[in-house]
């Protein structure tokens, strides 16, 4: 399946909440679902009544798109979860979280995660000291990521990382900012990940 490359706004309101896939606009009057609250299309505004499935599988699509997800690379983090002790949906929101992709973006070193792909695609980032460009790499507890010393002097980088300098960082994330290095102190909790995801559906689709 074909990454999406349509208009993401267009996503946000089809799952009817924020998923902040365009970074700082989300958080302005210019966000698309605080204008037009209703799903795109001919019949956007028709009322629609929802079956067991279907909020199953939109939570399955919100989670994909709030994280950039294929369908089938997410099927896989789901039968990783499945694999792995505890929880499932929380192995599963996890495995999410620990992407490369979605860190550099949670770290403020991205203004949306699919900056954040494209930056680690350019290989502006090192793990461990060591270079890596794939967006889905999965990050464990004890690795260090930081930004190559030559992609410091970047007009881009500067950029995005003052416009990202308030922004919160987890706190299973040790960010220094001085020194643009972050260690993983642990893999998140399912209290310390914000996505507005009910895992527990996807779960119950999945299992059918």
């Amino acid at each position: 399946m074909a990454r999406y490359t349509g208009a993401v706004c267009k996503l946000c309101r089809r799952e009817g909440k924020k998923l902040f896939l365009k970074g700082d606009r989300c958080y302005t009057g210019k966000c698309a679902l605080e204008r037009r609250a209703y799903a795109p299309g001919q019949h956007g505004q028709s009322r629609k009544k929802n079956s067991e499935y279907g909020m199953q599988l939109r939570a399955k699509q919100q989670a994909r798109r709030y994280y950039g997800i294929q369908e089938g690379q997410f099927y896989k983090y789901f039968e990783m979860a499945n694999k792995k002790s505890g929880v499932t949906g929380e192995n599963l929101l996890q495995i999410c979280e620990s992407r490369l992709d979605n860190v550099v973006y949670t770290l403020g070193w991205a203004s949306s995660r699919a900056e954040a792909r494209q930056l680690v695609t350019h290989a502006h980032y090192r793990v461990n000291g060591n270079k890596v460009d794939i967006p889905s790499y999965l990050l464990k507890a004890g690795d260090v990521v930081s930004i190559k010393d030559k992609s410091r002097d970047s007009d881009k980088i500067k950029m995005v990382l003052e416009s990202n300098a308030s922004r919160p960082v987890p706190t299973w994330l040790d960010l220094n900012r001085e020194t643009l290095e972050a260690k993983v102190l642990a893999l998140p909790t399912r209290e310390q990940i914000a996505a507005p995801v009910e895992e527990q559906l996807i779960v119950e689709l999945y299992s059918k």
